[in-house]
């Protein structure tokens, strides 16, 4: 389970370098606001990304999901904060959010394992 974080970064990563090799103005454009969205400012970056998180949850993105949980797990935030804000995206999402909270957690999981990997 642990390899599912690698495999979903360097995917990431890989298809990142592609889109934006095209040098297409409009997707550098939104990359760099996305980037910059999450940055410090009124909001600390913990409150940001669980901002993000549950919006992704809501939106039921699994990729923007797993990235949110992996930035909110790098941050610092502990899996209690994580689970009652993906509690509220289930709340205000309703019960189809359900298969992709259980995915969240799922990956929350492989994030643990690859921090005890590394210990």
């Amino acid at each position: 389970m642990a390899d599912a974080v690698q495999e979903f970064n360097d995917y990431r990563q890989k298809m990142n370098e592609k889109l934006l090799a095209d040098n297409n103005k409009v997707i550098k454009r939104i990359f760099n606001l996305d980037t910059n969205a999450y940055a410090e400012g009124a909001l600390d970056v913990k409150t940001k990304e669980l901002l993000g998180l549950v919006a992704s949850a809501v939106l039921r993105c699994d990729d923007c999901v797993k990235y949110h949980m992996e930035t909110c797990y790098k941050q610092g935030l502990s899996k209690e904060q994580v689970m009652e804000a993906l509690s509220i995206a289930t709340l205000v999402g309703g019960t189809i959010v359900i298969p992709h909270l259980r995915r969240a957690y799922e990956f929350w999981e492989a994030l643990e394992a690859n921090a005890a990997k590394s210990e």
